[in-house]
């Protein structure tokens, strides 16, 4: 057998896990919306608690009573930590983030991304191709308002370009219809917000002397008008009025 032919078993362990680790996520949401919607749920926030709340687990009799707790009641923010898995964590933050998955997305986006600036870059490093290649099935509940609040909060010019590549891949995933209706008032602010930034960006302004190409806002031939009418596309798929 050729050294090519070799087989990465580690890897496809690895690919294996974070598949199942998705397709968990994905089935327990699913549940968790068919049962708020059974119970007629008053509100969306009433809704979306429900749904986010899905991967808790009811209390034993003995964690009631005071008895020794051996398994923590919420496993996504009770884990027991070593020196060891924060020095690693340290590191890691510190690298670019590169997800092979949407489960590895999620638990970098929610790990090692603590702030705005930090998300938005991350976003720009991964860009539109890689974006709507690891949510191709679904973005997944929640997240497309985050992202878009995210983009929203921290867009600027020289990026207007890599952002709409960035909207017009999610526009492209799963379900996007359903999980934009899905907002949250405050998200659709932000997504209206968004895109009147982007609209503002792409007006006729003066250009200074010693400014790059990229800073200019894409002025070579063609450009500007692709993304006025990838940006007219945008405002449809989003439903911004």
């Amino acid at each position: 057998m050729e050294r090519n032919d070799i087989i990465d078993f580690k890897a496809l362990e690895k690919e294996l896990q974070a598949a199942l680790t998705a397709d968990e996520k994905y089935t327990r949401e699913n549940a968790a919306k068919l049962r708020a919607v059974e119970q007629r749920v008053a509100s969306y926030e009433e809704f979306r608690g429900i749904v986010l709340a899905s991967h808790l687990k009811p209390l034993e009799r003995k964690d009631k009573i005071g008895g020794k707790r051996t398994v923590p009641w919420n496993c996504h923010t009770t884990q027991g930590r070593t020196s060891l898995d924060e020095t690693t964590d340290i590191s890691q933050e510190k690298t670019l983030l590169q997800p092979e998955t949407s489960a590895e997305f999620y638990r970098d986006w929610r790990r090692y991304l603590r702030s705005g600036p930090e998300r938005y870059q991350a976003l720009l490093q991964l860009g539109g191709p890689k974006l709507g290649h690891l949510f191709q099935t679904d973005v997944g509940y929640g997240l497309l308002g985050e992202l878009l609040v995210v983009l929203a909060d921290h867009v600027r010019l020289a990026d207007r370009s890599l952002v709409l590549g960035i909207l017009h891949s999610l526009a492209g995933t799963g379900r996007f219809t359903l999980n934009l209706s899905l907002m949250s008032q405050v998200e659709r602010q932000s997504c209206r917000g968004l895109f009147q930034k982007l609209q503002a960006m792409g007006a006729p302004r003066p250009v200074k002397e010693g400014l790059s190409l990229e800073e200019r806002g894409l002025e070579q031939p063609g450009g500007l008008q692709e993304e006025e009418r990838l940006l007219q596309e945008l405002l449809g798929l989003y439903q911004v009025d």
